[in-house]
C-alpha cells in the first residue's frame, strides 16, 4: 500500500485541516492581543478584536471537519479494499 502513496499526495481533509490551524493561530494571537492590555492597564480595544477571538474557535471546528472527512475517506478505503 505505502508503495501506491505519493509522498505529497493530498488526502481529502488535509486542506480543512490546514486552514483550521491557520485560523485558529489568528483567532489565538488575536486572544493574546485582546487580553494584553487587561494586564497593562491600558485602554481595552474594541469589540471587533473580542470577535476576532472567536476565530480561534472557529478554527478548531474547521480543523475538526477536517480530521471527520480523512477518517470518513479512511473508512471507506478500507472497505472497499475488504470487498
Amino acid at each position: 500500500m505505502r508503495d501506491k502513496t505519493q509522498p505529497n499526495s493530498a488526502e481529502p481533509g488535509d486542506r480543512l485541516i490546514r486552514v483550521g490551524g491557520i485560523v485558529f493561530v489568528i483567532g489565538a494571537v488575536a486572544t493574546l492581543v485582546t487580553v494584553a492590555p487587561l494586564f497593562l492597564g491600558t485602554t481595552p480595544f474594541p469589540v471587533y478584536m473580542f470577535v476576532l477571538s472567536m476565530l480561534m474557535g472557529v478554527g478548531f471546528l474547521i480543523a475538526g471537519a477536517g480530521v471527520l472527512q480523512s477518517v470518513a475517506a479512511g473508512r471507506r478505503r478500507a472497505r472497499d479494499a475488504r470487498f
